[in-house]
Order: structure tokens, then sequence, then C-alpha cells
């Protein structure tokens, strides 16, 4: 066999030297079922190059992942972390320590949930109500409305029994009061008039205020009283704990759960070791939260590393130039650019709006 397989190499060999070359047999037809699927168009050298180079930033997602997971172990076996994350029952907090499990807070006291539930259900009513207003030939809210007066009418039965100091539950039976005598006039008269819509919001306005005030003063004392006994017991380690809270824009301004936190860390802590998060969602989990906050501190020591500035990765990379080019091109364009003032890196200034302004600042504010 090898003595053969060297003679059919020694004929290629002679042949190719008289510049003769081997028979090569043509390529065999796909079958049906592939001739339509197989076959690629070869890219560009511009595309494949430029496809090479986006990989890069593709696979780097994948690279900080596994990086975050090493950082997150460091940074939680030095540094105490609190979470303060935004529910429907006032909140969350989680004390993360090292070497220990975590430790979550108890809950919000209940008489909380039942304040914002009051003030829930007049806002409820208005979102039945206002697309249909003066709008007599869409009875589409009718069947809604409906229902919900029959859970009104059984939570203003108890109402005097549910889980709230006694001298709360007249303002909370008017706020009951209120909203089924509006449902009943809308359901008798077919209409949804504005009105009465007006009138009803306008006599709600005084008891909502009550509400409003005693669940945040409720779940301000709470989280107050959580916080005294995290810090007492953290003692000197205090220093080096880290916090954050969760917001989305609309709970963005007067965030109770960070503005209770910066009582405790302070003005220097703020944008350092406290830290509020952004999100989409009024909740999220406290394993995102958690692998946000790594990655917010760990891109810290890349901004040290690169540019000499812990601070400078907690801003947009590119918001310096975009800023310059914003600047040149407004001016290209005869116009002055609209710009706020440039504030350092490293900021401690809160992370809502702190400007001034004229107008109302609070529901005390308001007539």
């Amino acid at each position: 066999m090898k003595r053969r397989l060297l003679h059919v190499a020694a004929g290629m060999l002679a042949a190719a030297a008289f510049g003769m070359a081997p028979a090569v047999h043509a390529q065999s037809a796909l079958p049906d079922y592939l001739s339509s699927l197989s076959g690629t168009t070869p890219p560009t050298a511009v595309d494949l190059a430029t496809k090479n180079v986006l990989q890069l930033n593709v696979s780097m997602f994948g690279l900080y992942e596994n990086a975050g997971m090493a950082f997150r172990k460091n940074i939680m076996a030095k540094h105490p972390i609190i979470l303060a994350l935004f529910s429907g029952a006032g909140g969350r907090m989680i004390l993360y320590r090292p070497g220990q499990p975590p430790l979550e807070a108890p809950s919000v006291p209940r008489v909380y949930q039942v304040q914002k539930s009051l003030g829930h259900s007049t806002m409820a009513i208005s979102e039945v109500v206002l697309p249909y207003i003066n709008n007599a030939a869409d009875k589409t809210w009718v069947a809604p409305m409906r229902a919900y007066l029959t859970e009104m009418k059984s939570a203003l039965d108890g109402i005097g029994s549910a889980d709230e100091p006694a001298d709360w539950h007249a303002n909370s039976r008017a706020i009951l009061e209120n909203n089924i005598a509006f449902m009943e006039d809308c359901l008798t008269k077919g209409v949804i008039t504005m009105e009465a819509t007006q009138a009803f919001a306008n006599k709600q306005g005084p008891f909502l205020k009550l509400a409003i005030n005693w669940a945040a003063s409720t779940q301000v004392k709470h989280w107050m009283g959580v916080l005294d006994g995290w810090k007492k017991d953290l003692g000197a380690d205090w220093d080096k704990t880290y916090a954050a809270s969760n917001t989305i824009y609309v709970a963005r301004q007067n965030n109770v759960l960070f503005s209770v936190l910066a009582q405790y860390f302070g003005p220097e802590a703020i944008n350092d070791r406290l830290i509020m998060i952004e999100t989409i969602s009024f909740t999220t989990t406290p394993e995102d939260m958690l692998t946000s906050m790594v990655r917010i501190i760990s891109d810290r020591a890349v901004g040290s590393l690169f540019f000499n500035s812990p601070r400078l990765m907690d801003y947009e990379l590119m918001g310096g130039d975009g800023r310059k080019t914003i600047i040149s091109e407004m001016k290209a364009r005869g116009k002055d650019a609209f710009l706020p003032p440039a504030v350092p890196f490293g900021s401690k200034q809160w992370p809502t709006l702190i400007s001034g302004g004229s107008g109302p600042a609070s529901l005390d504010d308001l007539k």
C-alpha cells in the first residue's frame, strides 16, 4: 500500500513538472433540501474588519460579568452593604455583613399600607373616570366602576377594625364614603361630568393629605429606628459601609429611603458610599441591585488606573467631549448651547433636583 501511494505521488509530481494539472472532480450538487439553505455571501474586507472590531465590545460584557463575580466577593468580604429597595409595603432594607448571612429588617407597620391603599383608592377612581368625562355615549367605564364600588363598600363596612390608630378611623371613613358617593352619583346619572369630578377632587384633597402625612411619618420613623440599631451594631465598620436605594423617575425627587439613609451617612458619603440607582420599574431584586452597585464601585478602579480619577467612571465617559461638541455645533448654527453647569467628578450634591426656583415644593405649599 505504501509503495502504491509513493507511485501516485511521484506521478502527480511528474505531471506538475510538465505543466499538467491532475484532474479535479466536479463538486457534487447539493440535495434539494439543502440547496435553498446553503451558501453565503462573502463580506467585504471593510465589513469583516469592522465586525471583528465590534465583536470585542460584545465579548467585553461576558468578561465584565466574570470579573464582577470576583469583585463582588472581595468587596462584600471587606465592606458591609445596605440595600434599601422600594416596595408597596413601605420598602425593604437588607444588611449584608462580611462573613454573615443577610439580615432583612422588619417591615414597615401595616398601618402604612392601610393609608397608602386609601389614597390609591381615590387615584384608581380617577383612572377609571378621566377618559370618559363628558362622554355620555361611551359606557365602558360602568362595569369596572360597579365592581370597584362593591369592593369599596366592603372596605367601608370594616374600616372601624382596620389596623390603624383609632383617631385615624374618621379620616379613613371619610375617604371611603366620598369615593362611594361619587361613584354612585356617576352610575345613577350614567355620565361623568367635569363639574362633578372636580367637586369630588376638591372634597377629597384634605382627607388625602392627612393619609399621606400619616403614611410618610410611619415609614420614616420605622426606617430610622432600623438604622439606629444597625449603625450601633456595626460600630466602626459603619464608616466603610456602602448603601444604595433604587428609584424610578416619579419617586426620584424627595426619595424617602435615600433621604433617610443620608441622615446616617452624612454629606460626604453621597455619591460615594451612598448611591441612588435609577431603574425603569418601581421594584427590583436585591441581586440586580448588588450587581449594579458592585459595577459602580469596581469601575472606579478603572478610572483611577487609566485616567487618575476614581470618580470619572461615575459619569458618562464621553459626556465631556460631547459637551464640547454640542457647544461648538450650536455656535456654528449661530446659537448658544443650553447646558447645565459642568459638575466636578466626585460631586457630593444630592442626585436629585437641588436648584432653587419659585412655586410650591410640598403639599403644604399647595392651596
